[in-house]
């Protein structure tokens, strides 16, 4: 059966930007191998799933293909399937709304605009 090293596939598929980034998560606890904690050297083989905490957002892919070397991203997407669910829709709301040529916003409304960005509300 062909496996590879897990920090070797998380890279060649795309899932992180380096193979050292990789390794790294994995060092650091963000990467699962079948609900148990993976080290870079984990090996994978086809019917694994991987849970991996990347950026601010967990991927949940089930390994079908192993590969050794990257590769383009179309042809790293057929390595594995994704199950990672879609992240929550948020509403968009308008916080000020202004008449169309009321000028540029008064003080008090950038600073309302500056609460709403930095999620203050």
């Amino acid at each position: 059966m062909e496996s590879t090293r897990l920090d070797r596939w998380l890279w060649a598929v795309r899932l992180t930007r380096t193979r050292p980034d990789a390794a790294a998560a994995c060092r650091s606890g963000h990467v699962r191998v079948n609900d148990r904690p993976a080290k870079p050297s984990t090996a994978v083989s086809p019917g694994d799933e991987v849970r991996a905490l990347i950026g601010s957002r967990t991927r949940i892919v089930e390994v079908v293909r192993v590969i050794q070397k990257r590769v383009g991203a179309a042809d790293a997407v057929t390595c594995y399937l994704d199950r990672t669910p879609p992240p929550p829709q948020t509403p968009h709301v308008p916080v000020a709304p202004r008449d169309r040529g009321a000028g540029r916003p008064t003080k008090r409304d950038r600073r309302i605009l500056d609460r709403w960005r930095a999620g203050r509300r």
